[in-house]
């Protein structure tokens, strides 16, 4: 194999060796010398350091944003909140651009809260899509400049019925706080881009304007965490906030026995109801002990069989409330030394309602 070295003077002491001449042009291998790797992981240690840096900078400088617009917040939001919350109709958000995101962002939030809200693109409002503003709504609209061209027809329609209007913008005296009913006036705290010109610490304060007056309405309307449940029914959220009563079993399926039941029936019983325990009750249904796989080992002797349910059950078994969170009847089965697989159910007199089992909360998502 011919091999030809030639070294090129703009990559240092970096070799090029070519490699079978009857290949096609330009088929090379790189040999970097250990000069050359020495110098490019210096410089790759620097960028690094550079990244972070920059990246430090950034999220200072939109957290002195949000402080800033903490701050400041005076009797101008909470008029916001008045009118908001005193809408008959919907939350119609809008802006363009970055701030057209951000709208949209806060437009989902004010929905899965409890303020009902649309975003209306300020294009698609001047070619029909004014008819989704209607009598009743209140609108929120996003402009760091105030001066967003695309928005002219939309608060010249909110203007003409009526309808109240919120300015989210960088500058006070701007078209758009003029027009507006409250004018929310972010603090001029510079962008977090080097050139000042990209919408990064502008667009932080937006959203961190439009969760706090989500949280305040929220609030204000008693929103509650069933609330929250009805309207996130889907996914790792609802199933985190779904209740002991939706999951747990009921009537004819719960395993229990009184305290006078000979084991050898009790054991059938347990076998037939498939949950590895049996609740053990005084009438008319009150819950006075538990007996368990781990009980009926202890137990184990010549004289099981024969026994009856009091002399082996455990006293005071733990149990939850139907109206406690799902999730917390996990965190209660894995609670103690000895993480348990099922709870019985039972109300403020420790009547029995129902059981729930560790697979019930699988097969829903909790764990």
């Amino acid at each position: 194999m011919k091999m030809l070295a030639q070294f090129l003077p703009q990559l240092g002491s970096m070799m090029l060796f070519e490699v079978d001449p009857g290949r096609p042009a330009g088929h090379r291998i790189i040999v970097q010398s250990s000069e050359h790797r020495l110098r490019m992981s210096s410089l790759a240690l620097t960028s690094a350091a550079d990244d972070l840096d920059a990246a430090r900078s950034v999220l200072r400088l939109e957290a002195a944003g949000l402080r800033a617009l903490a701050a400041g917040l005076d009797q101008q939001f909470a008029r916001a909140v008045e009118l908001l919350a005193a809408a008959k109709g919907r939350v119609v958000v809008s802006g363009m651009g970055k701030s057209g995101h951000i709208a949209r962002k806060v437009a989902a939030t004010l929905s899965s809260t409890g303020t009902p809200a649309l975003f209306v693109h300020p294009g698609e409002a001047s070619h029909g899509d004014l008819g989704m503003i209607v009598a009743g709504d209140a609108v929120l609209a996003l402009s760091n400049s105030g001066e967003t061209a695309e928005l002219a027809d939309l608060v010249q329609h909110v203007r003409r019925f009526g309808l109240p209007l919120i300015a989210v913008t960088g500058r006070a005296g701007s078209s758009l706080a003029r027009a507006a009913d409250v004018a929310l006036v972010l603090p001029g705290t510079p962008e977090a881009c080097p050139m000042g010109l990209a919408p990064t610490t502008s667009t932080t304060m937006q959203l961190g304007l439009g969760d706090a007056l989500a949280v305040a309405l929220l609030k204000r309307r008693g929103f509650t965490v069933s609330d929250f449940r009805r309207i996130h029914p889907g996914g790792r959220l609802g199933a985190r906030l779904l209740r002991v009563r939706e999951v747990m079993h009921t009537g004819a399926a719960l395993p229990l026995a009184t305290p006078d039941l000979p084991m050898d029936q009790a054991l059938l019983l347990m076998t037939e109801k498939t949950f590895g325990c049996l609740g053990v009750i005084e009438p008319p249904c009150r819950l006075v002990g538990i007996i368990t796989d781990g009980d009926l080992r202890r137990a184990m002797g010549p004289d099981l069989l024969s026994s009856k349910v009091a002399s082996v059950m455990t006293r005071a078994p733990r149990t939850i409330g139907p109206d406690a969170l799902a999730a917390e009847a996990l965190h209660e089965m894995n609670e103690g030394p000895r993480p348990i697989t099922t709870l019985f159910v039972v109300d403020a007199a420790a009547e029995v309602l129902g059981l729930v089992h560790v697979h019930d909360l699988l097969r829903a998502g909790v764990a």
